[in-house]
């Protein structure tokens, strides 16, 4: 769905396309989340994002925070904590997200979640 918002001048495109790229999200070397059936979202200025159904994604590595951020184009967002590796790494803080009750333009999302690729390596490979 591609969504003109009002009072943004030209307009602010956010459209979420299903695919078939096969994506594997690791952290520190270990595979947190795999998927063939991401979300894509293509937003004005910002490079897509692919959001994974929860069942494509070890929860068991995270923990939830109390950060919420709000996008006026897709609502309240949730995040996670990555805990870290015994003997390895620490945490890292907020690395995932999820919208609970996105806005109708993107209802699609509705919890699945997306990593930033700051911390994430997100691999993503066509698939045909």
């Amino acid at each position: 769905m591609t969504t003109q918002h009002p009072g943004t001048g030209t307009g602010h495109r956010v459209e979420v396309v299903p695919g078939t790229q096969h994506v594997t999200v690791t952290i520190d070397g270990r595979v947190v989340a795999e998927s063939r059936r991401p979300l894509l979202l293509h937003e004005t200025g910002l490079p897509v994002r692919y959001y994974l159904p929860p069942q494509d994604v070890d929860l068991s590595f995270f923990e939830p925070t109390d950060t919420h951020t709000t996008c006026p184009f897709k609502g309240e967002a949730a995040y996670w904590t990555y805990r870290g590796t015994e003997g390895g790494s620490g945490p890292r803080p907020d690395v995932v997200w999820a919208y609970p009750d996105p806005l109708d333009a993107v209802a699609e999302i509705k919890d699945h979640l997306s990593f930033y690729d700051t911390v994430a390596d997100i691999s993503v490979k066509e698939t045909g």
